[in-house]
């Protein structure tokens, strides 16, 4: 009888200490979930719930390529399914044009000229870095992607775990903020527009 009772006890102890390591597993699971916050981009917060025009008019670095994207008329494209992977140059990275170039294509005579170099900066499809990588490996070292304006692009691993892009006139990019998820694709944020041949 008293081996009995210390078996008894020995498992409802076991079975009690399993449930309460199970329980605080749970809860430390939904404390880091709680402290996970959404990346942020020009100060301001990227949620994946929201597409890529609603989370990009939220950048503070993105103020020059939201203006772009409204006079080349791609508001809608940017907002539809997708998906989309979009290198979004910064502020800075259009201030790197030579003066007066932004100026020029933002005129409603030079639509087609500035829907041609937003659309060289989208390839279709959600590509994470993680991906983009694994196409770079493939391809031993360079991988070239099909933009959705037909024109190409050549990635490649900068050696600080990071990546280049290489456009058709031979001027490079560095990729600054990887993986910012969109509702309809993600973003990786460049340091130099991308100009197509």
């Amino acid at each position: 009888m008293k081996k009995l009772f210390v078996v008894l006890t020995l498992t409802a102890f076991s079975v009690t200490g399993a449930a309460i390591c199970s329980a605080q597993n749970k809860m430390e699971k939904m404390d880091k979930m709680s402290k996970m916050e959404d990346p942020m981009v020009g100060g301001a917060p990227m949620y994946p719930t929201k597409d890529i025009v609603d989370n990009a008019v939220n950048s503070k670095d993105h103020t020059t390529l939201v203006a772009a994207v409204k006079a080349a008329g791609l508001v809608d494209t940017l907002k539809s399914a997708g998906p989309f992977t979009v290198f979004a140059p910064t502020n800075d990275a259009f201030a790197k044009l030579p003066a007066g170039t932004v100026d020029t294509l933002l005129k409603p005579e030079n639509k087609d000229t500035l829907t041609r170099v937003l659309t060289y900066h989208v390839v279709a499809g959600r590509l994470s870095a993680q991906d983009l990588q694994k196409q770079i490996k493939a391809g031993h070292g360079t991988a070239q992607l099909t933009t959705v304006s037909g024109g190409k692009l050549w990635i490649m691993a900068n050696g600080k775990g990071g990546i280049t892009i290489k456009d058709e006139k031979g001027g490079v990019s560095n990729v600054t903020i990887a993986n910012v998820f969109q509702s309809n694709g993600v973003i990786h944020v460049v340091d130099t527009v991308l100009l197509p041949q």
